[in-house]
This record gives C-alpha cells, structure tokens and sequence, in this order.
C-alpha cells in the first residue's frame, strides 16, 4: 500500500463529493490517502474516468508510488492538465504547456 495523491480541476462537483468520502482533502482539491491499495486506487480512477468520459471538463492528476514506473512515481490524467510531463534520463521533468497565442482580426 502506498501514498496516493489526486488533485483535480474545474471539474463536476460530484468529483470532489466523491473523493471526499474515500480520501482526506488537504487542501482546496487535494486529496490524499496514506495506505491504498493498487485495487481501491483502480476503482476510483475507473469511476473518475467513466464520469470524465461523459463530462469532459477539467482535469483530474493522480500520483502514486510505482517502484516500476520512471522515477518510482506513477501517473495518470484526465483531461488536459496544465503541465506536460516529460520523461528524460529516467525522471520526470516538468513543462507548462504553452498558452494558444491571442489573435486579434
């Protein structure tokens, strides 16, 4: 069992009732859980996925302790987060995304 982290963004307010009864909110949207299992890690993120399917708006990031992924951290989203991951070296090296350029007519 290890840490698991899930921030979410402008999404659906049954996302955040949702995570509320299974994890702690540490902050405004941050939600953590100190000991769950690979199974129970699964499920929310199948429940989170069908509803972001249905409603894609948002975004939602979930880490967690992978001894087997690059740099010991597993990572899944939703959505497009505001960051880009970049694996480089056996690491992750973070990126914001570039904004759309604004173009006046």
């Amino acid at each position: 069992m290890a840490l698991v982290t899930i921030v979410i963004r402008d999404v659906a307010d049954r996302f955040h009732g949702f995570l509320s009864s299974v994890m702690l909110e540490v902050a405004t949207n941050v939600f953590v859980s100190p000991r769950m299992n690979q199974r129970a890690r699964e499920r929310i993120w199948s429940v989170m996925s069908e509803w972001h399917r249905h409603e894609p708006r948002g975004s939602v990031v979930m880490v967690w302790r992978d001894l087997n992924a690059v740099g010991g951290i597993g990572i899944a989203n939703l959505g497009e987060p505001s960051r880009e991951l970049i694996e480089a070296d056996g690491m992750w090296l973070v990126r914001r995304r570039a904004a759309a350029p604004n173009i006046a007519l």
